[in-house]
């Protein structure tokens, strides 16, 4: 992990998509808080456990009866600027526990999933790391609106792949893991903070190639 950097504020819900206490995904999601917080961001670390509900029932919703687990789910979403999903792939697809808590949570008004930002991520013994589960879980995430990060980190055959302390093992993949999650945050930061940048002039001082004292100009694209 690189050193806390200085950012403006920026928080994220972290969970696991799996009910099992000794989930890998949830090893995942706990590395993925640590890099947050070492990077200057602030991490809200849940379980699935917090958000499980009973199967989506509309008669159950019109009675005004929504489970507490998507209340929570809703709340934790809505204090923070983005959110990260550790899931596993159950079938070619995610978990049916988090698809039910999505679709209680899509329900409401007004609906927290809408323009937040979001990291996908899998780890999974398998040789391809649970990353089908994860392009099925950007359909419904996708279709509500959140804002999904193009690059997706799943982790392959997790029987190998954590060190004694749960740290990823390869350093190569760890720097890959790390790399995503600060780019990812750089975005938010970035939507949160400084949405005028695409619309103003930005100056970079000392741009190499230039004469001393001048800097480069660029017009973002709109």
């Amino acid at each position: 992990m690189e050193e806390s950097v200085l950012r403006a504020p920026v928080s994220f819900l972290v969970f696991a998509a799996s009910l099992r206490a000794a989930s890998l995904n949830a090893k995942l999601a706990r590395l993925a808080a640590q890099e947050i917080e070492a990077c200057g961001g602030q991490a809200d670390l849940a379980a699935m456990r917090d958000f499980d509900c009973p199967s989506y029932d509309q008669d159950v919703q019109d009675s005004g009866k929504v489970p507490p687990g998507a209340v929570l789910f809703r709340e934790r979403l809505e204090r923070a600027d983005a959110f990260v999903i550790c899931s596993p792939e159950y079938n070619f697809s995610m978990p049916g526990v988090l698809k039910n808590a999505i679709d209680w949570v899509s329900r409401m008004h007004p609906q927290p999933f809408n323009e937040r930002h979001g990291l996908l991520m899998s780890v999974s013994p398998s040789l391809a790391g649970g990353n089908r589960g994860l392009w099925a879980l950007r359909v419904p995430l996708e279709h509500l609106g959140a804002r999904l990060y193009p690059e997706m980190f799943s982790l392959a055959q997790a029987g190998e792949a954590f060190t004694a302390g749960g740290d990823i093992a390869n350093p190569e993949l760890r720097a890959r893991f790390a790399d995503g999650i600060r780019g990812f945050m750089d975005l938010v930061e970035a939507a949160k903070h400084y949405p005028c940048a695409k619309r103003q002039w930005i100056e970079f001082p000392g741009e190499p190639g230039l004469p001393a004292g001048q800097a480069a100009r660029v017009k973002p694209g709109r």
